[in-house]
């Protein structure tokens, strides 16, 4: 996985993050949850440990669930992060946001399950399974 320095933001640039060393993982997510919360089909998620990370602007944050919140920029509505008390020392990053998406790779899809019909999933992705 990747180890220098990432950086990403939300549409209107007000709310920006830095990942800093490797990942724990990146892969897509097709659960029901994500895809109400960013209105698309799937998400792709950098799994980065807490601690190597900083996040900048008018954050705004929503509990979804007993043990989810979800980060957002409170000026353009972006979405931003996710926290899971299943997960308490990593934060989950939209790889979409960052300044050079390309520059991660899922290796991982969770929630297969879940997912739409109408989305196919590529060969040679490990079926995982989160915490939830």
């Amino acid at each position: 996985m990747a180890s220098h320095t990432k950086t990403g933001r939300c549409l209107c640039g007000g709310c920006s993050f830095t990942l800093t060393g490797p990942h724990n993982w990146v892969g897509h997510c097709h659960c029901d949850s994500c895809r109400r919360a960013t209105a698309a089909p799937f998400v792709t998620w950098i799994g980065h440990p807490n601690g190597a990370w900083a996040l900048d602007g008018p954050i705004q944050r929503y509990k979804s669930s007993a043990k989810v919140t979800r980060g957002f920029c409170g000026t353009c509505g972006t979405p931003l992060f996710y926290d899971s008390l299943a997960y308490p020392d990593e934060t989950h990053f939209y790889a979409a946001l960052l300044a050079d998406p390309n520059g991660v790779v899922p290796t991982d899809v969770y929630f297969a399950e879940e997912k739409l019909d109408w989305i196919d999933i590529p060969a040679g992705l490990t079926t995982a399974h989160l915490n939830d």
